[in-house]
């Protein structure tokens, strides 16, 4: 058995002889250090921090190839250009997507069987063929890495039901050791990830998040045309490429054309654009031939580029998650970038409209109803209920979360022998819809709470994704310019006498909860005199640290 300092120095020499690497980046050794013990990890690490790293390096050593499980052909194809630069076996990578034809396909597969590629990047769709799956398995892959995880999760700022197979899928193929991947995750993120992908004794391995070289700003607007000079003075005082975030495709088009009306080189994306369109706009911006893109969230996964000089987000962002994913692409170079989040009260109505309404009980029932038949392909179901793509999707992951669901094979679905009946599922389902959408609710309060916060912004941000920064981080306006009426923290023990303990001191950070109506929490962070809990049914909520004290309303769980 190799030892751990023999297994560091095995990695450090792959990264040396097939990357020329002299060091690795601050969090890569102990993941990869993971997966070279065959265990499964899940990461969670910024965006440009170096993520791919963590299997291409070990591929190098295990003693099968690795399967890449990625959601955008553009990503996949600038990560498998950048392996085959190298121009050795060792790294070869090849591709088996729709992008492909049969013979593609093939030869992809004999490289891989003959060793002459080592990386195997594929999307759920293709790994969904039966045939497919026994070719792959016949590889004998040493790992799947999944990378924009988060994607898998109902809860994540890009989710794709598409995704929500995966754990099938991998387990068709062998269920090698899974290694997932992604830049931003919450904790019901994380929980999401670890359940759907059915990874085996993972504690998150976290690193990273606080981005140094990231200026994060806010600014309340009190009406558009404050918005708007707020925002043309950002591109006056900085030159660089950057990206415009909006709330909707018609807000894209309009502010995209009233920038150019009043000279700054700007372009719009959204995801109503035809394919065509996007990957023009796409491929325009990467090239430096457009300096201003103005998008809805559409525009992110893919966008490998290093130069981003800064990100505005002209309304406010539905959640933290979705905002620390975009400011995640600027400064990817680690040269210095800004992120500005100009926003307005009326912004927080159109995100809670984002949200949705409430589930269609008829609508799970008569699918529930229509599983309870027998074994359904997704075609088949939508024939039968009239369902779009997406909504079925959504429902049937409503419906596998109150086991009414099970998969068979990996193209076909069906209500298992231990599910109620349809009607019960479909109350079920319209519960736990429910209860996500109090949880969304709670994430856009958050988002609102960061952006009104007088205190230290990385620290809210970082609480908000579980972490604890005992010190300000130094670089957001708030910590560059404190407001005159913003707080003094006081020491930790400040709070506390010997008759009344200080709520951080009875609840440390991460630790169980429990409250009489709300239940089992999570405690995520103090921000002076108040205390932020995760709560497993109504989501995030910001409380009194003295109440909490003086009243008992939280005891340890």
């Amino acid at each position: 058995m190799i030892t751990l300092p023999l297994l560091s120095s095995r990695i450090k020499r792959a990264a040396k002889k097939h990357f020329g690497w002299r060091t690795l980046r601050p969090g890569q050794l102990a993941p990869m250090k993971t997966v070279m013990k065959r265990r499964d990890a899940l990461v969670v690490m910024p965006t440009g921090g170096g993520k791919s790293a963590l299997y291409q390096v070990p591929g190098t050593l295990l003693p099968g190839p690795t399967v890449v499980i990625s959601p955008l052909l553009a990503l996949q194809q600038d990560q498998i250009a950048a392996l085959n630069e190298y121009g050795t076996p060792a790294l070869r990578a090849v591709r088996i997507s729709s992008a492909e034809t049969p013979n593609q396909k093939a030869e992809a597969l004999e490289a891989i069987r003959n060793g002459e590629a080592r990386f195997l990047f594929t999307t759920p769709e293709q790994l969904a063929s039966e045939p497919m799956q026994v070719e792959i398995r016949a590889l004998r892959p040493a790992l799947v890495a999944v990378d924009e995880a988060h994607c898998i999760s109902a809860w994540g700022p890009d989710f794709r039901p598409d995704f929500l197979a995966l754990g099938h899928l991998i387990r068709a193929i062998g269920r090698p050791p899974v290694l997932a991947l992604t830049a931003t995750a919450s904790p019901p993120v994380r929980d999401d990830i670890i359940k759907r992908l059915g990874l085996r004794e993972v504690k998150p391995m976290i690193s990273g998040l606080d981005r140094s070289n990231l200026f994060l700003e806010v600014a309340y607007c009190p009406d558009e045309n404050y918005r708007w000079r707020r925002l043309t003075a950002l591109l006056d005082e900085d030159e660089g490429l950057g990206i415009v975030y909006v709330a909707t495709r018609r807000a894209a088009e309009e502010l995209a054309e009233k920038l150019t009306d009043a000279g700054y080189e700007a372009a719009y994306y959204h995801g109503g654009m035809s394919g065509g369109m996007r990957e023009e706009r796409h491929e325009a911006f990467l090239a430096d031939k457009v300096q201003v893109m103005v998008a809805t969230s559409a525009f992110g996964m893919g966008i490998d580029k290093p130069n981003i000089r800064w990100v505005a987000h002209v309304a406010l962002p539905d959640s933290p998650d979705s905002y620390f994913q975009e400011i995640g692409r600027a400064g990817r170079d680690g040269a210095p970038a800004r992120a500005l989040l100009l926003w307005r009260a009326e912004d927080e109505n159109i995100q809670r409209y984002f949200t949705g309404g409430a589930v269609d009980e008829k609508e799970v029932r008569d699918l529930a109803a229509v599983l309870r038949t027998g074994a359904h392909t997704k075609a088949e179901l939508r024939e039968k209920t009239g369902l779009g793509t997406r909504k079925l999707g959504q429902l049937l992951a409503l419906l596998e979360q109150v086991d009414s669901v099970a998969t068979i094979g990996t193209t076909k679905v069906l209500a298992p022998n231990y599910a109620p009946p349809a009607a019960e599922a479909a109350k079920l389902a319209v519960a736990e819809a429910e209860r996500q959408q109090t949880v969304q609710r709670s994430r856009i309060d958050m988002m609102r709470a960061f952006a009104q916060t007088r205190s230290c912004r990385g620290q809210i941000l970082l609480a908000y994704f579980g972490e604890h920064a005992p010190e300000p981080c130094g670089h957001c306006d708030n910590c560059l310019n404190p407001p005159a009426d913003a707080p003094v923290s006081p020491a930790p023990s400040a709070a506390a006498t010997a008759d009344e303990p200080a709520a951080a001191e009875l609840f440390p950070v991460h630790s169980t909860v429990l409250h009489q109506e709300w239940g089992t929490g999570m405690v995520l962070g103090y921000e002076e005199d108040k205390m932020t809990v995760l709560f497993d049914t109504v989501g995030y909520k910001t409380l009194s640290v003295t109440v909490v004290s003086k009243r008992s309303l939280l005891t340890p769980g």
